[in-house]
């Protein structure tokens, strides 16, 4: 990721959990589906954690967790919010999700949550956690989705004024089809409410490749 893209998510993490504040009743809701289809022994990587809002909601349904972010405040933030709550079974690191530093086939679970969208390079993150996720294992992407709606782009180009690029804009059908086209079937998909809509998508790699 651009560092002047790192430099903007260092700055928001102070802020950033008041921020989502708005959409908890979705991150809750999207913790609480994941965590429905995990098992108490999985070992799960959490790509762009942010303050680890989801790594430390599913903590104590799972065996452990990487929870990486390229943005060093973030990370620091996430720790401080790990060490409060006594949670032990998670990793919190700077990583660059572009070449994640783990052995092919490690991971049962990989989340990706609202990022996909942000990244200029996304086929390559989804390159390195196809690697990275064992057989069978499952990928979960839930995505704000930005194109087809007059109100979102305007929202969008809001948000863009301070800092935050929106790379890619798709829609439910256009982001499903987006996976397949690098190496995913889709396993489920549904539609859930928050300030933007949010693609809630669970994949596993395709068997064609």
């Amino acid at each position: 990721m651009p560092k002047k893209e790192e430099n903007v998510w260092n700055r928001f993490s102070s802020v950033y959990d008041r921020f989502m504040k708005k959409d908890e009743a979705a991150y809750q809701d999207v913790i609480q589906r994941i965590v429905r289809e995990l098992n108490p022994e999985d070992h799960v990587l959490e790509i762009a954690t942010g303050t680890g809002i989801i790594a430390l909601g599913l903590a104590h349904h799972i065996k452990c967790i990487e929870a990486i972010d390229f943005a060093p405040n973030m990370i620091e933030a996430a720790c401080k919010k790990s060490k409060q709550s006594y949670v032990t079974n998670i990793n919190f690191s700077v990583t660059n999700a572009y070449d994640l530093p783990y052995a092919s086939d490690s991971f049962d679970a990989v989340i990706i949550a609202n990022t996909l969208h942000i990244m200029p390079n996304p086929k390559k993150a989804l390159a390195e956690i196809r690697r990275v996720l064992k057989t069978n294992g499952l990928l979960f992407a839930p995505t704000f989705i930005h194109a087809g709606s007059k109100k979102v782009a305007i929202l969008s180009q809001l948000m863009s004024l301070t800092g935050f690029r929106t790379y890619h804009k798709w829609t439910m059908m256009s982001f499903q089809a987006f996976l397949e086209g690098n190496g995913f079937s889709i396993v489920d998909s549904s539609l859930i409410k928050a300030s933007f809509p949010l693609a809630y998508v669970v994949a596993k790699e395709s068997e064609t490749l």
